[in-house]
């Protein structure tokens, strides 16, 4: 009977012995080299130095080992048919190839020089676990160490479909590794003909916007920064596919407000936002003073370290919310929150305020993917094409529009200073006219609307949205102009006595 051979070379070493050992005992001949054939020697397992089946020694400093006839050869050929070349070639088959690659990520993430990264591009690991994959008719693929007791339990039968999921987890292995090292790379061209994009999986979620639906949570390699994937969740649930949503959207509002403050999201728009000189503790009583009906089953997102204080405070208004997330928590915080059981408390990296989202802002659509930069704000000065606002008035306008920046469009937001804070006073989100999300943020008000600013994510196509906000008391507004009315819009507001500005950049957010 022919020797049976299977080929290890792994960076990962986790459950390497006992698979080896394994394979042995099931007359296997271990083939295998560098680090992983030290970690075989040390265990007292034999084996075939790569150099020795092959007959040609390691070259170029390691970088050629297993690129050659004899061990690609002995993964590809097809049993029944290649055995006359096999035999003339001096070529023995190989029914078992375990490997992973060299640590590229890890490498990149440890901060090395751009030398060292290149050093570890794994050319022939890929090359092997493609083969293989392409004959696993015949071959065992694993690139996992948590598959080495199924396969373990398999290479004596003819378990195709082992076989086939073994393959198709080997190709989406290499594709991830491939696309890891072409981030890395970048590009001159900001949306290249062709782009892959790596994405690991963070966790299984228990369903997705609907309880039919199956869900997932999957990030990208090597995108630091503001990545969801980077917060640490302290206690509570697991979180959903729809609490990963509104998270999303509260951590935008929450670090583009302009100070200290919070934001309450419900359906990926915000109900409640605030900042106040003094601190967490009186922003968030001013954000939950906004709507405090929609923030019950809410998120709350803080743009400052979480004290104790400012956690008795978040707990004394008795709101149930999903998930309250914040960059860093101290030590009576979290004891405080913890009394909670099921509340999910996120800790972002401290970091959080000062990085920007990594990659581009995508979107599924069917059939593919929308691409685009994340949005922020071009260079330029708000034009001032009325009477100027006062200080106040502009301070809320600042504010308006970063809440504005980041509610589905169309978009209205009502602000007003108050008591050494600025707060949120009615939002009107994703109307299908600009008008009816005027009337919405009116009607949504829990304050005064006389005296307060309205911030619009585009600019008024007609001058009745403008002229809805001036009867309900509002004295100013920030909004990007560019309508083939501004003329009629720009004299509504001039007939009500108001400030306005033009940005000149609109925030759509569909």
């Amino acid at each position: 009977m022919p020797r049976r051979y299977a080929l290890l070379s792994v960076s990962d070493k986790t459950g390497l012995v006992d698979f080896a050992r394994g394979l042995v005992e099931q007359g296997f001949t271990l083939l295998s080299t560098g680090g992983t054939a030290r970690a075989l020697a040390e265990s007292g397992l034999g084996y075939v130095k790569v150099a020795d089946h092959t007959g040609a020694p390691e070259i170029m400093d390691g970088r050629v080992k297993t690129l050659h006839p004899r061990i690609h050869g002995g993964i590809l050929a097809r049993r029944g048919i290649d055995e006359a070349v096999a035999e003339a070639q001096g070529i023995a088959f190989i029914d078992v190839v375990a490997v992973n690659l060299y640590p590229f990520e890890a490498t990149v993430l440890s901060g090395a020089d751009e030398a060292t990264v290149v050093e570890n591009i794994d050319i022939g690991g890929p090359a092997m676990v493609r083969a293989a994959a392409k004959n696993h008719a015949r071959v065992h693929v694993v690139v996992d160490p948590l598959d080495y007791p199924s396969v373990l339990d398999a290479v004596a039968t003819d378990d195709l479909p082992l076989r086939r999921r073994l393959a198709a987890k080997a190709y989406r292995h290499t594709s991830t590794y491939d696309a890891i090292i072409a981030r890395w790379f970048g590009s001159e061209e900001p949306f290249p003909a062709e782009l892959a994009i790596p994405l690991r999986k963070v966790q299984g979620l228990r369903y997705g916007e609907n309880p039919h639906q199956h869900a997932a949570f999957y990030a990208s390699p090597l995108e630091a920064g503001r990545s969801l994937a980077s917060a640490r969740q302290l206690q509570g649930k697991e979180l959903s596919f729809n609490n990963l949503g509104d998270l999303d959207a509260a951590l935008r509002v929450a670090f583009d407000l302009p100070g200290p403050g919070c934001a309450i999201i419900k359906h990926a728009n915000p109900c409640g936002a605030a900042v106040h000189e003094d601190g967490l503790v009186a922003a968030y009583r001013l954000a939950l003073s906004a709507d405090p009906v929609s923030a019950y089953g809410g998120i709350l997102a803080l743009n400052r370290r979480v004290t104790g204080e400012d956690a008795a405070s978040i707990l004394a208004s008795k709101v149930f919310y999903e998930v309250i997330a914040a960059p860093g928590l101290d030590d009576e915080a979290r004891r405080l929150l913890a009394t909670r059981a099921n509340l999910r408390v996120l800790e972002l990296p401290g970091d959080w305020g000062r990085s920007t989202p990594p990659g581009h802002d995508a979107r599924r659509v069917q059939g593919g993917y929308l691409l685009q930069d994340w949005d922020s704000e071009p260079a330029g000065e708000w034009r001032s094409v009325l009477r100027e606002p006062t200080a106040e008035e502009l301070a809320a306008l600042r504010f308006a529009w970063a809440v504005c920046a980041n509610v589905k469009s169309n978009a209205i937001v009502l602000a007003r200073g108050e008591e050494g804070g600025l707060v949120v006073n009615g939002v009107g989100a994703g109307q299908m006219s600009r008008v009816d999300s005027v009337r919405l943020a009116v009607e949504k008000a829990t304050r005064p609307v006389p005296g307060s600013v309205l911030a619009s994510d585009a600019f008024f196509p007609f001058p009745d949205g403008v002229a809805t906000a001036a009867s309900a008391g509002v004295t100013a507004i920030v909004q990007p102009g560019g309508s083939i009315r501004d003329a009629e819009v720009i004299d509504a507001a001039r007939a009500a006595g108001m400030a306005m500005l033009l940005t000149g950049a609109r925030h759509f957010r569909h």
